[in-house]
Protein backbone atom coordinates (compact mmCIF):
# COMPACT_ATOMS: atom_id res chain seq x y z
CA UNK A 1 0.00 0.00 0.00
CA UNK A 2 1.24 3.38 -0.89
CA UNK A 3 0.62 6.33 1.78
CA UNK A 4 -1.17 8.59 -0.70
CA UNK A 5 -3.81 9.71 1.59
CA UNK A 6 -1.42 11.25 4.32
CA UNK A 7 -2.71 15.24 4.02
CA UNK A 8 0.61 17.26 3.13
CA UNK A 9 -0.41 20.49 5.12
CA UNK A 10 0.39 17.68 8.24
CA UNK A 11 3.76 17.15 7.24
CA UNK A 12 6.39 19.81 8.60
CA UNK A 13 8.79 20.12 5.93
CA UNK A 14 12.54 21.60 6.36
CA UNK A 15 12.65 24.77 3.91
CA UNK A 16 16.33 24.83 4.29
CA UNK A 17 19.10 22.67 5.46
CA UNK A 18 19.48 25.09 8.15
CA UNK A 19 16.62 24.18 9.32
CA UNK A 20 17.87 21.24 11.04
CA UNK A 21 19.10 20.78 14.22
CA UNK A 22 23.18 20.32 14.61
CA UNK A 23 23.34 17.60 17.00
CA UNK A 24 25.97 16.14 19.26
CA UNK A 25 27.72 12.83 18.33
CA UNK A 26 25.93 11.54 21.29
CA UNK A 27 22.46 12.16 19.76
CA UNK A 28 23.76 11.38 16.12
CA UNK A 29 24.89 7.64 17.93
CA UNK A 30 21.16 7.34 18.77
CA UNK A 31 19.40 8.90 16.00
CA UNK A 32 21.92 6.21 13.80
CA UNK A 33 20.47 3.39 15.76
CA UNK A 34 16.92 4.58 15.63
CA UNK A 35 17.09 4.15 11.34
CA UNK A 36 15.53 0.89 9.77
CA UNK A 37 15.18 0.07 6.77
CA UNK A 38 12.12 0.67 4.37
CA UNK A 39 10.83 -0.04 0.95
CA UNK A 40 10.14 2.54 -1.86
CA UNK A 41 8.22 1.49 -4.59
CA UNK A 42 9.63 3.44 -7.79
CA UNK A 43 8.73 4.10 -11.78
CA UNK A 44 10.12 0.69 -13.68
CA UNK A 45 13.67 1.72 -14.58
CA UNK A 46 14.14 4.80 -12.49
CA UNK A 47 15.77 2.65 -9.45
CA UNK A 48 19.28 4.12 -9.74
CA UNK A 49 18.17 7.36 -10.91
CA UNK A 50 15.97 7.38 -7.31
CA UNK A 51 18.83 6.73 -5.41
CA UNK A 52 20.99 9.13 -7.15
CA UNK A 53 18.22 11.82 -7.03
CA UNK A 54 17.57 11.10 -3.09
CA UNK A 55 21.46 10.87 -2.09
CA UNK A 56 21.43 14.31 -3.55
CA UNK A 57 18.49 15.74 -1.71
CA UNK A 58 20.19 14.32 1.57
CA UNK A 59 23.58 15.66 0.71
CA UNK A 60 21.48 19.28 0.05
CA UNK A 61 19.73 19.19 2.99
CA UNK A 62 22.39 17.67 5.51
CA UNK A 63 19.81 14.94 6.20
CA UNK A 64 22.86 11.92 6.44
CA UNK A 65 21.67 11.37 10.24
CA UNK A 66 18.23 10.80 9.04
CA UNK A 67 18.44 9.23 5.26
CA UNK A 68 21.49 6.65 6.01
CA UNK A 69 21.70 4.63 3.28
CA UNK A 70 19.92 3.54 0.01
CA UNK A 71 20.19 0.25 -1.75
CA UNK A 72 19.06 -1.03 -4.91
CA UNK A 73 19.09 -4.74 -4.66
CA UNK A 74 21.42 -6.73 -7.21
CA UNK A 75 22.34 -10.08 -7.72
CA UNK A 76 25.42 -10.94 -9.34
CA UNK A 77 25.00 -13.23 -12.62
CA UNK A 78 28.45 -15.41 -13.41
CA UNK A 79 28.41 -16.83 -17.07
CA UNK A 80 31.08 -19.31 -18.09
CA UNK A 81 31.44 -19.64 -21.78
CA UNK A 82 34.51 -20.89 -23.12
CA UNK A 83 36.51 -21.45 -20.06
CA UNK A 84 35.93 -17.15 -19.74
CA UNK A 85 34.14 -16.37 -16.97
CA UNK A 86 31.36 -13.03 -17.50
CA UNK A 87 29.86 -11.05 -14.45
CA UNK A 88 26.76 -8.69 -14.87
CA UNK A 89 24.65 -7.40 -12.36
CA UNK A 90 20.61 -7.38 -12.59
CA UNK A 91 18.09 -6.07 -10.07
CA UNK A 92 16.65 -8.38 -7.55
CA UNK A 93 13.35 -6.68 -7.53
CA UNK A 94 12.66 -4.15 -10.14
CA UNK A 95 10.76 -1.49 -9.22
CA UNK A 96 11.65 -1.21 -5.67
CA UNK A 97 14.63 0.66 -3.74
CA UNK A 98 15.44 0.02 0.19
CA UNK A 99 16.32 3.45 2.06
CA UNK A 100 17.38 3.14 6.10
CA UNK A 101 16.28 5.78 7.17
CA UNK A 102 14.96 7.65 10.99
CA UNK A 103 10.95 8.08 9.95
CA UNK A 104 10.25 11.40 10.74
CA UNK A 105 7.91 13.94 8.77
CA UNK A 106 10.52 15.65 7.54
CA UNK A 107 12.48 12.24 6.12
CA UNK A 108 9.48 10.77 5.14
CA UNK A 109 8.30 13.69 2.88
CA UNK A 110 11.76 13.73 1.70
CA UNK A 111 11.92 10.34 0.40
CA UNK A 112 7.85 10.66 -0.91
CA UNK A 113 8.59 13.59 -3.17
CA UNK A 114 11.87 12.13 -4.48
CA UNK A 115 11.54 12.34 -8.54
CA UNK A 116 10.58 8.49 -9.68
CA UNK A 117 9.31 7.52 -6.01
CA UNK A 118 5.82 6.35 -6.52
CA UNK A 119 5.18 6.08 -2.48
CA UNK A 120 5.94 3.54 0.38
CA UNK A 121 5.10 -0.18 0.61
CA UNK A 122 3.81 -1.62 3.70
CA UNK A 123 0.29 -1.89 5.28
CA UNK A 124 -1.45 0.32 7.59
CA UNK A 125 -1.41 4.21 7.18
CA UNK A 126 2.37 4.10 7.89
CA UNK A 127 5.57 2.79 6.32
CA UNK A 128 6.81 -0.38 8.27
CA UNK A 129 9.95 -0.95 8.42
CA UNK A 130 11.50 -4.51 7.51
CA UNK A 131 12.27 -7.00 10.05
CA UNK A 132 16.54 -8.17 10.41
CA UNK A 133 15.15 -11.33 8.61
CA UNK A 134 13.30 -9.57 5.69
CA UNK A 135 16.32 -7.82 5.16
CA UNK A 136 18.87 -10.34 4.83
CA UNK A 137 16.56 -12.05 2.29
CA UNK A 138 16.18 -8.98 0.29
CA UNK A 139 20.09 -7.99 0.53
CA UNK A 140 21.92 -11.19 0.08
CA UNK A 141 23.65 -11.24 -2.90
CA UNK A 142 23.00 -14.06 -5.28
CA UNK A 143 25.23 -15.77 -7.61
CA UNK A 144 24.02 -17.44 -10.56
CA UNK A 145 25.75 -19.40 -12.93
CA UNK A 146 25.02 -20.54 -16.23
CA UNK A 147 26.71 -23.31 -17.94
CA UNK A 148 27.45 -23.88 -21.66
CA UNK A 149 27.81 -27.70 -20.82
CA UNK A 150 26.51 -30.72 -19.03
CA UNK A 151 27.46 -34.49 -17.73
CA UNK A 152 28.24 -36.44 -20.80
CA UNK A 153 29.67 -33.82 -22.62
CA UNK A 154 33.19 -33.54 -24.06
CA UNK A 155 35.30 -30.94 -23.09
CA UNK A 156 38.64 -30.01 -22.87
CA UNK A 157 40.82 -28.60 -20.18
CA UNK A 158 41.94 -25.14 -21.12
CA UNK A 159 44.42 -24.52 -17.79
CA UNK A 160 46.12 -26.00 -14.62
CA UNK A 161 48.62 -29.46 -15.05
CA UNK A 162 45.72 -30.73 -16.98
CA UNK A 163 45.64 -28.26 -20.10
CA UNK A 164 44.98 -29.76 -23.26
CA UNK A 165 43.41 -32.95 -22.25
CA UNK A 166 40.56 -34.25 -23.72
CA UNK A 167 37.53 -35.74 -21.27
CA UNK A 168 33.83 -36.41 -19.90
CA UNK A 169 31.86 -34.47 -17.70
CA UNK A 170 30.48 -36.97 -14.86
CA UNK A 171 29.73 -34.36 -12.48
CA UNK A 172 28.87 -30.48 -11.57
CA UNK A 173 28.91 -29.17 -8.23
CA UNK A 174 27.00 -25.52 -8.38
CA UNK A 175 27.43 -25.18 -4.71
CA UNK A 176 31.49 -25.22 -4.83
CA UNK A 177 31.29 -24.14 -8.76
CA UNK A 178 33.39 -27.59 -9.80
CA UNK A 179 33.02 -30.29 -12.26
CA UNK A 180 34.37 -33.57 -12.62
CA UNK A 181 36.15 -34.82 -15.52
CA UNK A 182 36.56 -38.31 -16.33
CA UNK A 183 40.32 -37.66 -18.35
CA UNK A 184 41.93 -40.88 -20.06
CA UNK A 185 45.76 -41.02 -18.44
CA UNK A 186 48.16 -43.55 -19.33
CA UNK A 187 45.57 -45.61 -20.74
CA UNK A 188 42.48 -45.56 -18.02
CA UNK A 189 40.24 -43.01 -17.56
CA UNK A 190 40.74 -41.24 -14.20
CA UNK A 191 38.46 -38.57 -12.64
CA UNK A 192 39.70 -34.90 -12.03
CA UNK A 193 37.54 -31.96 -10.23
CA UNK A 194 37.76 -29.05 -11.87
CA UNK A 195 37.09 -25.39 -11.68
CA UNK A 196 34.42 -23.93 -14.08
CA UNK A 197 36.50 -21.93 -15.64
CA UNK A 198 39.03 -24.78 -16.25
CA UNK A 199 37.27 -26.51 -18.63
CA UNK A 200 36.01 -25.64 -22.71
CA UNK A 201 33.10 -27.44 -24.16
CA UNK A 202 34.22 -29.24 -27.30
Amino acid sequence: MFFDDIPEENINVPEEKDDLAVFSAEEKSSLADEAKWYVIHTYSGYENKVKANLEKIVENRNMQDYIVDIVVPMEKHQEVKDGKTKITFKKIYPGYVLVKMVMTDESWYVVRNTRGVTGFVGPGSKPVPLSEEEMVNMGVEVVETVLNFEVGDNVRVISGPLENFIGVVTEINPERMKVRVSVSMFGRDTPVELDYNQVQIL
